[in-house]
């Protein structure tokens, strides 16, 4: 008997925002590249997006936002901007991108987390917490993206091999074939 878990995707986003946050409180100021910081709000967002999509993702991606903006220096709202735009973007199909996709996954959030982080510095030096825009470019864009997509690999790992494994009704193991047995 296949049984539905029903609750299986709010317990999978419950804990990965606790991770997320943890990450960015503890983990994200203390470890850098350059000027730049891993952005655990953008992988939190871009991984609800990637499998959940629609407006769960949008709305994932406006709050990990609004919580980064206030637990920054920046100007509040501007992350949630962006977070809710990429979220949007990543997540149009409304689908289960991530299951058994490692590849498009992680191109999706490298070009995902290049625009977030430029359109996010590139706004710090217009209100002045960026010196030029090498800094921009070369000190706070370009290690931000690395790092933080650094940070997502072991999160697509898990939604691309790990959790498209378990029970689901008419998958079979892979993810993506038919179960012939019938009902």
């Amino acid at each position: 008997m296949i049984v539905a878990d029903k609750n299986r995707d709010a317990r999978t986003v419950a804990v990965l925002a606790v991770i997320c946050i943890v990450l960015q409180l503890a983990l994200a100021p203390n470890l850098g590249l350059g000027n730049g910081r891993a952005n655990f709000a953008l992988v939190f967002s871009a991984c609800v997006a990637l499998t959940v999509g629609g407006r769960r993702g949008v709305v994932a991606g406006f709050v990990a936002g609004l919580f980064f903006d206030l637990s920054t220096t920046g100007p509040v709202g501007l992350m949630a901007f962006c977070l809710s735009v990429s979220s949007y973007l990543l997540g149009t199909e409304g689908r289960d991108r991530m299951s058994g996709d490692l590849m498009f996954s992680v191109g999706a959030f490298a070009a995902a987390s290049l625009g977030v982080s430029f359109v996010y510095h590139l706004a710090m030096l217009l209100v002045g917490q960026a010196d030029s825009i090498v800094d921009v470019l070369f000190l706070r864009t370009l290690p931000t993206t690395l790092l933080t997509i650094v940070f997502f690999l072991p999160f697509a790992y898990y939604f691309s091999r790990l959790r498209s494994s378990g029970p689901s009704l008419g998958r079979s193991r892979g993810g993506s074939h038919l179960n012939t047995r019938g009902l």
